[in-house]
């Protein structure tokens, strides 16, 4: 009974008062958007709330001042007089997106990689995603500035997390990469780039551990979190040494590798061939992932940059391939062509076991969390990548109300945010993806984004991926 009074109350505070105006969008912003309204109302609708609980049907949405004021069945809930309402009958409201692994740079030739300022943010947007952390930067100056352009209603684009420039060690496969010389240039590294306002901390491939142990300390410091692609220090012995967040999964762990060396990173080769001689049910990679649960470590999924390893995946789209520049484009087929030439290729295999493992890891109780990582050679590209993202945890055998729950509520929960974002519920932020058609039954249909909500301002997914056609990987 409270309950109701409360939303009562709230509607007749909207009505008698009436909301706040449309915060104010810049001229770059302004074009994309279709619904600005203070107050409006999607109605008959079908709900996933990104709790893993199954689809409601005919529900009805009210939105006052960028945030959901309340959500039920269309029969109970009363839709404020003067609210805009907009019939979705057919469409489907999911959470904003929160990807967890969503770059900022693309590969634009041989171990260089350009910063995507001006298509990055508008793609992540126009498929739903709302909320980025980028998982290493190699521009942090730029990113920083963006993430206050989006801010300030300049630049469309998602909330942004921006996360350091890589911590990473001697050995550095692009020369955009800084080394470290030590422990303590790795901690003055984390106080210099928490000072200049980054979100979290990403270390790489061959930072040693004392380098992490100290990197730990000083971002736990400082109550930021830090994750890892990790090559020369293996899984458990980064939970132990206090790693939140491990990225990529399975794949990329080498502590299965017979003999390997302490701080040294093993060929990928033998990595892949360890992997592929254990079972994901036997002890090695059962114990393995008891640790990391116990240690509340958790794990990114980023399936669609290892799906282009493999040869005939992943479907040509149209749209992905009308998003890149013309000469990237031809880099991307030609490699994608010899990845289809390959008559030994491991990843067939890999890619299934690390699916394995991510069904396992959630078994187990482990936090999961998702994004594409739009690298490799330039088959994923962002906000395209985000959707294939819960397409393949679909196919990796979770459900697909599971999927986006991994994709939004995982997400949110994760960057301490859940209480504001991640699910769809009365209170929290109105970021939600308005798609036409069932992902709820049919995951594909995940793509047919129309409009996205962020704050409750409605951009449409079309205009923005249009923006973007032809510059992804130049700009």
């Amino acid at each position: 009974m409270r309950r109701y009074l409360i939303i009562a109350f709230l509607f007749l505070t909207v009505t008698a008062f009436g909301a706040q105006a449309p915060s104010a969008l810049g001229p770059g912003v302004k074009p994309f958007v279709t619904v600005d309204a203070p107050l409006f109302a999607l109605t008959h609708v079908r709900v996933v709330d990104g709790t893993g609980a199954p689809a409601r049907e005919d529900q009805t949405i009210v939105v006052s001042d960028g945030k959901i004021l309340a959500l039920g069945d269309a029969a109970a809930v009363r839709v404020p007089q003067g609210a805009k309402v907009i019939e979705a009958r057919g469409y489907t409201v999911i959470p904003g997106i929160v990807g967890m692994h969503d770059h900022i740079f693309y590969p634009a030739g041989p171990a260089h990689y350009n910063t995507l300022e001006f298509s990055a943010p508008r793609l992540y947007l126009a498929c739903g995603v709302t909320t980025v952390r980028t998982t290493g930067s190699l521009e942090p100056v730029t990113e920083l500035n963006l993430k206050k352009a989006i801010g300030q209603g300049r630049v469309p684009g998602p909330k942004m997390h921006v996360s350091s420039p890589y911590l990473e060690g001697p050995g550095a496969f692009t020369l955009q990469m800084h080394e470290l010389s030590g422990p303590e240039e790795a901690r003055r590294m984390v106080q210099f780039w928490a000072d200049q306002g980054v979100d979290d901390f990403k270390v790489y491939t061959n930072i040693t551990s004392a380098e992490l142990a100290a990197v730990v300390d000083e971002v736990h410091k400082r109550g930021m979190k830090i994750t890892g692609h990790l090559c020369s220090i293996g899984f458990r012995e980064a939970a132990a040494l206090g790693i939140d967040d491990l990225e990529h999964g399975l794949v990329v762990d080498t502590e299965f590798v017979r003999g390997k060396t302490p701080d040294a990173c093993p060929s990928a080769r033998e990595a892949r061939d360890a992997l592929l001689k254990l079972d994901v049910s036997g002890p090695e990679i059962q114990d393995t992932i008891r640790e990391l649960v116990a240690h509340k470590v958790a794990v990114t999924s980023t399936l669609p940059v290892f799906e282009i390893s493999v040869p005939g995946r992943p479907p040509l789209e149209t749209r992905v391939l009308d998003a890149m520049a013309p000469e990237i484009r031809i880099i991307y087929l030609t490699q994608r062509a010899r990845v289809g030439e390959s008559k030994d290729s491991l990843w067939p295999a890999l890619l299934k076991k690390e699916m394995e493992f991510e069904r396992e890891f959630v078994k187990a109780g482990g936090l999961l969390i998702a994004g594409p990582d739009p690298t490799g050679y330039g088959g994923v590209v962002a906000g395209f990548g985000d959707q294939r993202e819960i397409e393949l945890l679909v196919e990796a055998g979770f459900s697909p109300v599971e999927a986006i729950k991994i994709a939004t509520f995982n997400g949110a929960l994760y960057l301490g945010e859940l209480d504001r974002i991640g699910t769809l519920a009365a209170g929290k932020q109105a970021d939600m993806v308005l798609i036409k058609g069932d992902p709820a039954s049919t995951i594909a249909d995940i793509k047919k984004v129309e409009t996205v909500f962020k704050d409750g301002v409605g951009y449409d997914s079309a205009k923005l991926i249009e923006a973007a056609r032809g510059t992804v990987g130049v700009r």
